[in-house]
């Protein structure tokens, strides 16, 4: 019996992969990522250079990204059929006795796509997963500032939420990261204007990055939605005063 051992690569930065990661993708035999038809895929370009000679690639190719509505039947049953499908291909690699390294942008227990294969796996064959730093926490260090204060509220919110939802979160919180932004992006800033937050946020694209890009969200024309971006609004709150004890 061999394993399926997924190791989350971190925000982007190569050099932000921790040691075990490091050393389990050096070593892998079978790599398997996520990626979108026709493209390299995220996850394969930051490990571009750390793969051994000969080592078996599995691209996973999801069927259906961003062309239907994420919550519509037709989307929810083609991403179903497609972890189903790629369970079966891991579960027989790891029964053949290979162990199979799946790569995961920043950490697989947060939002991952690997979760959906951990869940279907997990009790079929063994599965280890090495966490990884999450993307967003790689944007705020980009962005050269604390995104929380003292006893600041963090928030972590989903850009495909209904934009009545987002506002009430918003208003209710100190600090927030806004994923998932994409082709969601007008509305996101929409709901952060009718939460009086818009002139606090920022855009980082890339975070991490050689080719990310830092940005006032008020800036940023309507039309441009990139998709590995993250919305940072920084919290304001109790912070240490200068001078020291009296």
């Amino acid at each position: 019996m061999g394993r399926i051992l997924c190791a989350g690569l971190g925000p982007g930065d190569p050099d932000l992969i921790s040691v075990r990661a490091d050393r389990a993708i050096r070593s892998a035999r079978h790599v398997a990522y996520f990626r979108k038809a026709g493209r390299a895929g995220q996850a394969r370009r930051i490990v571009e250079g750390m793969l051994a000679e000969g080592v078996t690639e599995h691209a996973m190719e999801y069927p259906v990204t961003t062309e239907i509505p994420f919550d519509s039947p037709d989307y929810i049953r083609l991403l179903a059929d497609f972890y189903d499908d790629w369970t079966l291909r891991l579960e027989a690699l790891a029964q053949s006795g290979a162990e199979v390294v799946v790569l995961c942008e920043g950490d697989p227990f947060f939002y991952g796509s690997f979760m959906h294969l951990y869940t279907r796996l997990k009790d079929r064959v063994p599965v280890e997963v090495i966490p990884g730093i999450p993307g967003m926490v790689g944007c705020w260090h980009a962005s050269g500032l604390p995104v929380t204060w003292g006893d600041d509220v963090l928030s972590v919110l989903m850009g495909t939420l209904p934009e009545a939802e987002m506002v009430s979160h918003m208003r209710g919180a100190d600090a927030l990261a806004i994923m998932k932004t994409g082709r969601n992006l007008p509305k996101v800033r929409r709901a952060l204007e009718a939460a009086g937050r818009l002139d606090q946020a920022w855009l980082i694209e890339r975070g991490t990055m050689p080719d990310q890009r830092i940005a006032r969200l008020a800036e940023v024309e309507a039309a441009d939605c990139p998709y590995f971006a993250i919305v940072l609004v920084h919290g304001q709150g109790r912070r240490p005063v200068s001078g020291g004890p009296e």
